[in-house]
């Protein structure tokens, strides 16, 4: 199997390593197959791919859909380097508002899967990162929320000095203010 399957500190986010062969040319790996993924429990048919660069001490986030238009994320830093988050918004989780992350690399080729139910969010650790990402459903202006990076009961240590953020992203509530109707099933 070309790709390597781990959990993170809570259940649902997992990092994903795909296996690459290099040789004198550079090198070859697959990112997605539908196959691997699907043994490994992610069964989301993906929809769109989106596509972002940001400079050092950017935070993007967190965000997410409310649960009719919730979306899984499949998550790859293509350059550079970024500190990648998923919180567990589930009301009645055992880990609602606890968040895993982990440094996604542009040599490594890593992915990190966010299932429905989880708020995303990234840091921007180099000098610039090109991100892409897969997501199981369309992008829905009028269902898109978010939590403030910031918000103290979750502590994520961004890893960034200064954060640097868009206008939306400043005024978002913390987690026991935003419009979340996730519940855990």
């Amino acid at each position: 199997m070309p790709f390597e399957f781990q959990g993170l500190d809570i259940p649902g986010p997992i990092l994903v390593t795909p296996k690459s062969f290099p040789d004198r040319r550079g090198l070859f790996g697959e990112t997605y197959k539908a196959d691997d993924f699907r043994a490994a429990g992610i069964t989301d048919v993906f929809v769109q791919d989106n596509l972002s660069f940001s400079v050092k001490h950017v935070v993007r986030g967190l965000h997410y859909q409310k649960s009719r238009a919730a979306q899984a994320k499949l998550v790859c830093c293509l350059s550079g380097k970024i500190f990648d988050v998923a919180v567990d918004i589930r009301k009645g989780s055992l880990h609602y508002g606890k968040w895993a992350g982990c440094v996604l690399d542009g040599d490594k080729w890593q992915m990190l899967y966010v299932p429905e139910g989880f708020a995303h969010g990234f840091s921007v650790l180099s000098e610039g990162a090109l991100v892409a990402y897969k997501v199981n459903r369309f992008y829905c202006p009028e269902e898109s929320r978010g939590i403030t990076f910031d918000d103290k009961t979750l502590s994520v240590d961004w890893r960034v000095e200064k954060a640097v953020l868009s206008d939306a992203d400043k005024k978002l509530p913390e987690l026991a203010a935003c419009d979340n109707d996730f519940v855990f099933r």
